[in-house]
């Protein structure tokens, strides 16, 4: 078991999915949500969050929702609401600092200011889209 908590510690999330693997979103509303890029790890399904009363989530499109926690302003999770998946901000597991970047998401809405040199799989915005249809 993981557990991954806010800069306060109000809001803790446990999940029992592998945190050696994280995934960017190059989105439009992942780099304006974080002022940058979104690191996350697929938790799917398997999430435990313990102080849901510190967390707000915004309905950021028809198909999902972003987290974070009112007290402290965290950002904690992407929640993918069909099929329901959480995306959890890597940064809040330790153990992430260890983690090796697997994918990159929406490459074509990478601004020219920053590249990373890991070598992954870059998908565009109509490559997920098409992954959503199957």
């Amino acid at each position: 078991m993981h557990q991954g908590k806010c800069l306060c510690g109000a809001v803790t999330i446990k999940t029992h999915q592998s945190i050696d693997k994280i995934s960017v979103c190059h989105c439009d509303m992942c780099q304006r949500w974080n002022g940058g890029p979104g690191f996350s790890i697929d938790c799917q399904d398997d999430v435990s969050i313990d102080g849901a009363d510190s967390i707000t989530c915004f309905a950021s499109s028809s198909w999902g929702e972003r987290a974070f926690c009112k007290q402290c302003g965290t950002h904690l999770f992407y929640h993918l609401l069909s099929p329901s998946s959480y995306y959890v901000s890597a940064a809040l597991f330790d153990e992430a600092k260890e983690a090796k970047m697997t994918m990159q998401i929406f490459i074509e809405n990478k601004p020219k200011y920053y590249n990373f040199v890991e070598k992954t799989p870059m998908l565009t915005e109509q490559d997920i889209m098409n992954m959503m249809k199957s």
